[in-house]
């Protein structure tokens, strides 16, 4: 079979109709390609001739009026292919928190912060600690309080310390702890429980400046809090990009997910082996920060390129709306490039 010759003969019968016909072969040709099914070269060949013909068809009824694109179905008549999907881009997934709040004051919750920290270890400064923290406030007609609940493995109950004055032992929930409760004092009520991986989980319930509490309200807030952290989490949190499938050896470490300002949320990672420090630092910035040279484009973007005496930024410009993604450390510049490429940004 002459395929060429039958392409052209398709092409040639409607001509007078249809759009210029390299358009329709370009297009024709990047469905075949995406076809996922294996077929020899033969079939391939003959399945590139029936659709480049239904293209032609489909072409000369888009091209004529109305009253002319209906199609009849009945033996013999075929209709116009379905239009081909462009594959979906990569959803920005969500990051599970390590341990779950089962119980807040009642109110409205505004979530300010939700992340997991990189703590110091004593023992081996090259493997830190990982502790995940929530800040958040809780309004309730004219009354805002104050939670912050963080994990503290670095710091046994022994070694606990207050904002406003000494602790005493409690039990809450079955676990051991000291708390400390000054309603008027910078700290509200405070407590430090027995973590059940080692060290303390923290827990710290106050009235923001300008609202007032009991300071019975606030032990009482404080102690149900702690008592109905749950572990290990299960509880999500949306970022504004992702991080993706990144290169070999390197994982994501750290994130941070903050409500954020006037701009709007906020997030950042920190990216490495998670073994050795610093790692690779993965932020939302602001447009005033970006300095450097023109580097390569990523995913689209232009870029920015700062190396300051072996410290790297470089910025992936416009990447979140009007806001710059910066990927800084004091990895090769090739690194920097190869995590910008695997980011997921915002659709």
């Amino acid at each position: 079979m002459d395929i060429e010759n039958l392409i052209k003969d398709t092409f040639t019968a409607h001509e007078p109709d249809a759009p210029d016909s390299d358009q329709v072969l370009a297009a024709t040709r990047q469905r075949i390609d995406r076809r996922r099914a294996v077929v020899s070269r033969p079939l391939a060949a003959a399945a590139g001739v029936v659709l480049l013909a239904l293209a032609a068809v489909a072409a000369v009824a888009l091209n004529r009026p109305a009253s002319d694109t209906q199609v009849a179905t009945g033996a013999g008549q075929a209709g116009a292919p379905a239009a081909v999907k462009a594959p979906d881009k990569a959803a920005i997934a969500e990051l599970t928190m390590p341990y779950s709040l089962g119980w807040l004051p009642p109110g409205k919750a505004d979530h300010l912060v939700r992340r997991i920290n990189i703590g110091g270890s004593a023992a081996n400064p090259d493997k830190p600690v990982y502790d995940g923290e929530y800040m958040l406030t809780v309004t309730s007609g004219r009354q805002v309080l104050l939670v912050d609940v963080q994990e503290m493995r670095m710091m046994p109950i022994g070694q606990a310390a207050f904002k406003s004055g000494p602790g005493r032992p409690v039990t809450i929930g079955g676990r051991a702890g000291v708390e400390s409760s000054h309603s008027d004092g910078p700290g509200g009520y405070e407590v430090y429980l027995t973590h059940p991986d080692g060290g303390s989980l923290y827990v710290n319930v106050a009235a923001q400046p300008g609202s007032t509490a009991s300071a019975q309200q606030l032990i009482d807030a404080g102690r149900r809090v702690a008592e109905n952290v749950t572990f290990p989490g299960t509880t999500t949190v949306a970022p504004v990009f992702g991080l993706g499938k990144l290169p070999d050896g390197l994982r994501m470490c750290t994130f941070d997910v903050e409500k954020g300002g006037p701009s709007g949320p906020r997030t950042s990672y920190s990216v490495g082996t998670c073994s050795t420090m610093p790692p690779v630092q993965v932020r939302l910035d602001e447009a005033g920060q970006v300095r450097g040279t023109a580097g390569q484009p990523v995913q689209g973007h232009a870029t920015r390129y700062l190396d300051e005496n072996g410290y790297r930024t470089l910025w992936i410009l416009k990447a979140v709306h009007d806001a710059p993604i910066a990927v800084a450390g004091t990895s090769a510049q090739a690194d920097l490039y190869s995590i910008a490429d695997h980011l997921v940004l915002p659709r």
